[in-house]
Parts: structure tokens; sequence; C-alpha cells
């Protein structure tokens, strides 16, 4: 994951330099939350697959005030261009959540086989 956002920063700058700032700063909290989770689902699913469920229900309202706080405190406390951070959350956020949901399948395939 974080390979990948590595790589699209560096198209993006190659692409769009004026604003690769806004890019990497709408890539870094998704990012960052991306890692966590994923690193806390399989501690987790290791331990006690049963408190997966708990867990993921934590981190969603963690995420949700967290990247709500971030989006607002970014939007307003800075003079970044909302357009390019926006999308660049946006994508990124989808993005590493899809990366995080092909992960649950592979942890619940291999529990069912």
């Amino acid at each position: 994951m974080t390979a990948a956002c590595g790589l699209s920063v560096a198209i993006s700058a190659a692409v769009a330099p004026g604003i690769i700032v806004e890019i990497v700063v709408g890539m870094a909290a998704p990012l960052v939350v991306a890692v966590a989770t994923i690193v806390a689902i399989e501690r987790v699913y290791r331990r006690d697959p049963r408190q997966l469920t708990p867990l993921m229900i934590k981190a969603f309202g963690a995420k949700m005030v967290l990247f709500g706080g971030y989006v607002a405190s970014v939007i307003t406390l800075t003079s970044l261009s909302p357009t390019p951070f926006i999308l660049s959350f946006c994508v990124s956020f989808i993005g590493l959540h899809m990366t995080e949901a092909f992960l649950l399948r592979s942890l619940f395939a291999d529990a069912i086989s």
C-alpha cells in the first residue's frame, strides 16, 4: 500500500507538480489509518477471530471522527487548494479501503479452506 501511494505521488509530481502538496496531504491520513487498521486486523485475527467484528466497529467510529476532523482542519486551517486535496483524499480513502476489504476476504477464505 505504501509503495502504491509512493508511486502515485511520483506520477502526480511528474504530471501536476503544482498540486503535489495537496495530493500528499490528501493521501497521508488514509494511508496511515489503513496501515494501522490492517496491522490491528491481522493481530486480532491471529489472536481471536471472534474479536474482529468489535474491532471493526470501533475502527469505523474512530475513522469517522478522525477523517471528519482531518478534512475540516485541512480545509479551514491551511491555504491548500481544496479540490485536489479532496480528490486525493477520496481516491486514497476508497482505494485503501478496497485493499482492506481484500485482506479481510483473504483472511476469511483461508479460514474456510
